[in-house]
């Protein structure tokens, strides 16, 4: 039987990693500042997590939600606890596509309404709803079509309430930031604006930060930089630093009835374990601090560099816009430096994702390595003008 032919972007096999970096078939070292879309939070490998996942495993790995895990309601309380949520209700899943799944369904329970506001650019998952809710047509079924998402343009007030004046929403869905649409992040008047809204309308407000939470805009949610509280927030990638596990932080009005959201694996003894894990080193290591300074020092050691157009981002959550397509850029970082990074959706936005740990030491590496290719990029450029 032979692969289904999607993957993989790169020929690559890594066969061991620690920390920021990767290691190959053939023993070269790479430094990770992608992280497999964000989702390594605390650095590969790191002996605290490995220590945790391999207990838990010697214990009882696997059980469904048709018996009690308390370790859900340890990771619960320890979730609220860090990232000012304790009031909020829980609900585990597998994933950010399954998570925003739940998200919708329940803002359509709560309101009894089916229509969810969604922005250009946007990118929400690749099931049912989430695919129809995310901004690129060439990953949309045609059994994904449907009237139920309405798109607005990215900050327009204006155009947000028009669309609140000619239609009944249920829910508005916003990333905390852009990530494969290229680290867009959304003006603080607007997010409040959509909270405004959605509270005098009776909708609901649902901050996807799958990409930009858990600590990696230099705040714990992205969000919280425009000082609001959603009615709903989704999470996933990073929670998990590769065990795959998302969850719904739900607030305390939309009340739960038993059947209405389930999942065979969501909140399952490893993932629970994992999930904690990743929360104590964030706590212990003090992380989201070391992502608002890293995060600092990689944008302000950027500038000047020549060849980049715009330079956005908070924390570790960074893109960097070049004048140019980054394919070519992005490639002999990898091959030339064995330097990972990643794209945007726009094409000529560097994205980078680096675990939250990483060192002012490592972001020189990507410094130094970066301004050598983008010089030699626009050296070659002049030349041949």
């Amino acid at each position: 039987m032979n692969l289904f032919d999607v993957y993989p972007l790169f020929n690559i096999t890594p066969v061991r990693a620690s920390g920021s970096y990767l290691w190959d078939e053939q023993g070269n070292q790479y430094l990770d500042l992608y992280g497999g879309h964000a989702v390594i939070s605390v650095g590969h490998g790191h002996p605290y997590y490995v220590k945790q996942l391999t207990n838990q495993l010697h214990q009882i790995g696997f059980y469904s939600n048709s018996v009690q895990i308390p370790m859900q309601s340890v990771l619960a309380q320890k979730l609220g606890e860090q990232s000012g949520y304790e009031e909020y209700q829980f609900f585990m899943c597998n994933s950010g596509a399954e998570a925003n799944e739940n998200a919708f369904k329940l803002a359509s329970f709560h309101t009894g309404r089916k229509k969810i506001v969604a922005f250009e650019k946007s990118f929400h998952g690749r099931t049912s709803a989430a695919v129809a809710a995310t901004d690129d047509p060439s990953i949309v079924a045609p059994v994904n079509e449907t009237s139920n998402i309405v798109f607005c343009q990215w900050n327009d007030e204006v155009m947000l309430q028009q669309i609140f004046d000619t239609h009944e929403i249920a829910a508005v869905i916003i990333e905390g930031i852009q990530g494969v649409g290229g680290v867009n992040i959304p003006k603080v008047s607007f997010l409040q604006k959509i909270k405004l809204v959605c509270d005098q309308h009776g909708a609901l407000m649902i901050c996807d930060e799958i990409q930009s939470g858990y600590g990696r805009s230099g705040k714990f949610f992205a969000h919280q930089h425009a000082n609001i509280r959603p009615d709903i927030i989704t999470v996933a990638k990073g929670m998990g630093n590769g065990f795959p596990v998302g969850g719904v932080l739900i607030h305390p009005n939309i009340k739960p009835k038993h059947g209405m959201l389930g999942t065979t694996f969501g909140g399952n003894y490893l993932a629970c374990a994992a999930a904690i894990a990743v929360l104590d080193i964030i706590e212990q290591e003090n992380l989201v601090s070391n992502a608002s300074q890293v995060g600092q020092y990689l944008m302000q050691q950027l500038k000047g560099i020549p060849g980049i157009k715009e330079i956005r981002g908070l924390g570790l959550m960074i893109g960097i816009e070049l004048q140019v397509p980054c394919a070519a850029i992005r490639n002999e970082l990898l091959n030339e430096y064995k330097i990972f990074t990643g794209s945007a959706s726009n094409k000529n936005t560097l994205r980078i994702l680096p675990a939250l740990n990483i060192s002012n030491t490592e972001a020189d590496i990507f410094i130094t390595a970066f301004r050598n290719v983008m010089q030699k990029q626009f050296k070659e450029s002049a030349s041949q003008a």
